[in-house]
């Protein structure tokens, strides 16, 4: 088994376990990566992916079609093509190195080697605003039950299961255990450092959160209050449910910050609250894009003037007024024809007997 591994190479080892969050004001570069093998698989699949402060910088999958580390950031990547050969290379040796070790675990287990098999490896570095380093974190797991992880202090490791301990009591004295801090404070903090060059236009940005409350009825008759925060960057932010100026902490259900997809982050907050009770709660937000703490509040929606019936109404009263008016005219004209008419009359019979009388 190969126990020696150039930096280069170690600065690569990734995986798919969970990255732990990193401290508030620093930004965190994380090295994941899957080594998987299966039955009829011809060879293991590698997944890689490097992450700088959650969003997806760099990518490399063994069964892509182009097998080759690709640039993933938001921004334009600034690296040669001969630069990302080199790293390629690089990747597709860790393969066998890895290999090496499921085989190594599989074998102080006895178990086969043909089955369904995983090796997950996390490196990240957390770098403070300054560019000082912060902290540094190794940790390998194998089939998801044993794993090795460096300890704070960088320079030891502690291990669970069989086959974990075995491999760190091998490795305690190699090259490859106590390689682990230099390449943590340097090598990764300096790509961490022009990884922040290269995007600062968007990793250092701050995006001012957009908040609202929303309200549901739940099937026993009391309410959910949801509190979101949306379209926010940096990805630190805090909401809390209070009732009457008092924490709900144990009451809330809140979720953790979630990449929008777009380069930005969400989350929310949720309590159960009795009906009729709502403006009890009160939803308080804290951002750095916030010139201070914000209070929010689920505010009842406003009863709303029904606008076709009024629209309705004006249309048939100005088509009853138009009918009256014009009744009126009506009324008045045949008024005034009736008051004319003897007068008429009384001139025409005038003018008839006029004719009809001899002649003296």
């Amino acid at each position: 088994m190969k126990t020696f591994v150039p930096k280069a190479l170690l600065l690569l080892i990734l995986s798919n376990v969970t990255m732990t969050r990193h401290p508030e004001g620093s930004h965190s570069l994380s090295f994941l990566q899957t080594l998987l093998t299966w039955p009829d698989l011809l060879e293991p699949h590698f997944i890689l992916g490097v992450y700088l402060d959650d969003i997806h910088i760099q990518r490399f999958n063994t069964i892509a079609q182009t097998r080759r580390l690709e640039h993933c950031a938001p921004w334009v990547d600034e690296h040669q093509p001969k630069d990302w050969d080199n790293v390629t290379r690089d990747i597709l040796a860790l393969i066998d190195i890895y290999n090496d070790l499921l085989k190594k675990v599989l074998h102080l287990y006895n178990q086969s080697e043909t089955g369904y098999h995983t090796v997950q490896i996390l490196i990240a570095c957390d770098v403070l605003s300054g560019g000082n380093f912060s902290r540094g974190q190794c940790k390998l797991i194998f089939d998801g039950h044993d794993n090795i992880a460096l300890n704070e202090d960088l320079n030891t490791w502690t291990a669970f299961g069989k086959a974990a301990e075995i491999l760190m009591e091998e490795w305690e004295n190699t090259v490859f255990a106590k390689s682990w801090r230099p390449l943590l404070e340097g090598e990764c903090v300096q790509s961490h450092l022009a990884q922040l060059d290269y995007g600062k236009e968007i990793l250092l940005r701050t995006d001012i959160p957009k908040f609202h409350v929303t309200h549901k009825v739940r099937a026993d008759g009391n309410i959910t209050l949801k509190c979101w925060a949306l379209d926010f960057y940096h990805s630190d932010i805090t909401l809390t449910w209070q009732k009457d100026g008092s924490n709900q902490n144990l009451d809330m259900e809140v979720i953790e910050t979630r990449p929008a997809g777009d380069g930005t982050f969400q989350k929310w907050a949720a309590v159960v609250v009795p009906p009729g009770e709502e403006q009890r709660y009160t939803c308080h937000v804290n951002h750095e894009g916030l010139p201070e703490p914000l209070t929010l509040r689920w505010e009842p929606p406003q009863a709303s003037v029904p606008i076709m019936p009024i629209v309705t109404g004006l249309v048939l009263g100005a088509v009853l007024m138009g009918a009256l008016v014009t009744f009126l005219i009506w009324k008045r004209s045949t008024k005034d024809k009736k008051m004319a008419g003897p007068e008429f009359m009384s001139l025409w019979e005038y003018q008839a007997q006029l004719r009809v009388c001899p002649a003296p």
